[in-house]
């Protein structure tokens, strides 16, 4: 029986690395279509939103059965716990890379091309390397790497106050193109929120890990 057990934890440790994979995904093609003016990739992060607040939904379900049914011991909660915590993160960081494909197809439909896009290229590559490395952190026990994963935020932050900076002033009142340098202040946003449930990830695998015993 306590096989069949953890084999129900198993499954729920495997939704939630896909949550993550599939959320990170939805950022990444979404930034990749606005950096090269492509609305097919734009389409494509849309289309991920369903799949990733569908498995928040499993993952929650899954979470509560296993508490009510199972009498886990006080690690197995601790492991729920942080399940449930994570996919909520991961599902609000889906939610972030369905808001950027939207802004990033309002640009491309009003002006047919990106234009300057300041350090949101070099802000997803690094919002979304973290949470790679978080959800790796998950899968593999690391409390070194969750770690690494913090210490990167302030990098994501800095990026994003440059890139408020620039945009604010990027078009005189009136211009065509000062809505788009608006919508562009709220991708970068999104992406530095990313990077932010990336960083709670990173500590719920610490208190997962290093929490109390």
């Amino acid at each position: 029986m306590k096989l069949f057990y953890q084999h129900e934890l198993e499954n729920l440790r495997t939704k939630l690395i896909l949550i993550g994979e599939k959320a990170n995904e939805a950022a990444r093609i979404a930034v990749d279509g606005l950096l090269e003016n492509d609305l097919a990739k734009i389409d494509q992060a849309l289309a991920l939103d369903d799949a990733i607040d569908a498995l928040e939904v499993e993952i929650d379900q899954a979470s509560v059965r296993y508490i009510t049914l199972r009498s886990p011991v006080s690690s197995d909660v601790r492991s729920i716990l942080v399940a449930i915590k994570a996919s909520h993160d991961l599902e609000r960081a889906g939610d972030e890379a369905h808001s950027i494909a939207l802004r990033a197809k309002e640009i491309l439909t009003s002006d047919g091309r990106s234009g300057d896009t300041v350090a949101i290229g070099q802000m997803s590559l690094l919002s979304c390397s973290m949470m790679a490395d978080a959800i790796s952190a998950l899968v593999e026990g690391d409390v070194k790497l969750a770690k690494a994963v913090i210490l990167r935020d302030k990098k994501v932050n800095e990026l994003h106050q440059q890139n408020f900076e620039t945009l604010t002033i990027c078009a005189p009142d009136g211009s065509t193109q000062t809505p788009n340098c608006f919508q562009k202040v709220f991708i970068s946003k999104s992406i530095e929120r990313i990077a932010d449930h990336a960083k709670n990830l990173a500590e719920e695998v610490i208190y997962l890990l290093d929490g109390p015993k």
